[in-house]
């Protein structure tokens, strides 16, 4: 049986998956940062270890997936320079900080559920794992990879030979590599903190007791910390977006390999592209960002924004615009509408006629998730008449299960058939007059309703019509 092969971002190649425990696939995936309302970039990275998720199960393994809230540690600058994100939109919102990430990691909920994402096996906030945090930096300077400044404990670069392997760093013509050094007493620009302490004088809403001083945790120790705790010392896959790799999986790689002597930590890295909009990354610093419920206003409902993520590859940046969105939302509701029509489809679905299509989209989704192959097999299902009601059927429900478009048996969400008293009335007698076999009477009644811009359309479940 062909096996599920992945572009691992740590060997730069397409690799067949095994799983380190055979039958059991266990995926740690880079969530939210909670200060802010979450954009529809934000989604596209976690439709894309959904769309893996779904792959796995498909293929019979279990999966453990391990989701992240980031609610405490992840300052303005990706490094170590800044203000926690958390603290400085308490501050200017006069609210806790604890009100603000739970506002926001709900949004994130809802809408995650909204786009049909599955839920996480565990969902972890990085609030709730303060002692885990502490433990692993205690480790980690227990066996000498950390040291001590007056602004936190750090994580020495220099002790992890392999530090730079992962994102293929230039370390020594780098100089700072982007990353802001305001910390006069780090020994390298590119070693990072495991623990900050609260600025003298200065009364954070989130910060703990430790060993090495009140305050609060490192960004990159909280997914290490975390990922450990529910998925073992190694694991299988670890996913986020491209920005992560030269920063914050470094530093993961780095304190994990060195706090359990492990390598590789993880086996594979898969990391999505961004959104585009306005021609820049979409993201909250810039300022660009659309959220799900703007799409309302592009013909884009939140399954239809699903659909808009499925026809790029999730290794491929996807460009916003209103035209892009208002076509996922027309080629969405299409594929739905022709799907629906086929939920009372009945008799059976013989494999000699179904398997080439069964075989395509597989072939698909072995080769890296490729969603964009794998979705023009379904429109190429619901349009080939060779195949009967109940085949089309068939495919389209197995199809979904990794789609995740809710096709066939779910009425299309924000679907273009419209309900008007008055035009169901009309469609209703140009029906009785088809079916009486009075042609004339039904063709008036269709000349009226396309007079005022309404196209019918019959059916095998009945006629259905549409404003143009």
């Amino acid at each position: 049986m062909a096996r599920l092969v992945l572009f691992n971002t740590r060997t730069l190649r397409k690799e067949g998956f095994e799983p380190l425990e055979p039958g059991h696939a266990r995926i740690y995936t880079c969530g939210p940062t909670v200060y802010a309302p979450q954009h529809i970039g934000n989604l596209r990275s976690q439709l894309f270890p959904d769309l893996l998720k779904r792959a796995l199960l498909w293929l019979g393994f279990r999966v453990t997936h391990v989701v992240n809230i980031t609610d405490v540690g992840h300052l303005t600058d990706d490094a170590d320079a800044g203000e926690d994100k958390l603290e400085r939109a308490a501050r200017e919102r006069g609210r806790h900080a604890s009100e603000i990430a739970a506002e926001y990691a709900g949004q994130w909920r809802r809408d995650r559920a909204r786009v049909g994402c599955r839920e996480p096996e565990v969902l972890c906030r990085a609030t709730e794992h303060i002692p885990e945090q502490i433990e692993f930096a205690r480790a980690l300077e227990q066996k000498g990879y950390a040291y001590r400044i007056s602004d936190g404990l750090y994580f020495d670069t220099a002790k992890f030979t392999r530090y730079a392997e992962f994102a293929r760093l230039d370390l020594v013509g780098q100089q700072t590599g982007g990353r802001i050094d305001d910390v006069a007493d780090k020994r390298a620009p590119w070693d990072f903190a495991l623990w900050k302490f609260a600025a003298p004088g200065v009364r954070r809403q989130q910060e703990w007791d430790s060993p090495w001083g009140r305050g609060f945790p490192g960004w990159h120790l909280e997914c290490s910390a975390m990922s450990c705790k529910y998925l073992g010392k190694t694991f299988d896959i670890h996913t986020g977006g491209v920005d992560h790799i030269k920063v914050h999986h470094s530093n993961e790689i780095a304190q994990s390999e060195c706090a359990f002597d492990v390598h590789p930590w993880v086996n594979f890295w898969l990391h999505g592209e961004f959104l585009v909009f306005e021609q820049q990354k979409m993201a909250k610093s810039v300022g660009n960002v659309l959220l799900l419920d703007d799409l309302a206003a592009r013909g884009c409902t939140p399954l239809a924004f699903r659909y808009f993520f499925l026809q790029a590859h999730y290794r491929q940046q996807q460009s916003v615009s209103d035209e892009a969105l208002t076509a996922a939302g027309v080629g969405y509701r299409r594929l739905a509408e022709h799907a629906f029509e086929l939920r009372d489809a009945e008799g059976d679905a013989p494999r000699e006629h179904t398997e080439p299509f069964a075989q395509r989209f597989r072939a698909a989704i072995l080769d890296d998730l490729n969603a964009p192959r794998a979705l023009a097999v379904a429109w190429d299902v619901v349009r080939n008449r060779s195949l009967s009601a109940a085949e089309r059927r068939a495919l389209l429900l197995d199809f979904d299960r990794i789609l995740g478009l809710r096709l066939v048996n779910d009425e299309p969400e924000g679907s273009v058939l419209e309900h008007d008293p008055r035009i169901d009335v009309l469609v209703a007698e140009r029906e009785a007059a088809r079916r009486r076999r009075d042609f004339a009477e039904a063709d008036r009644i269709r000349d009226l309703l396309a007079a005022e811009g309404v196209s019918v359309e019959d059916t095998a479940a009945g006629p259905r019509w549409r404003r143009r």
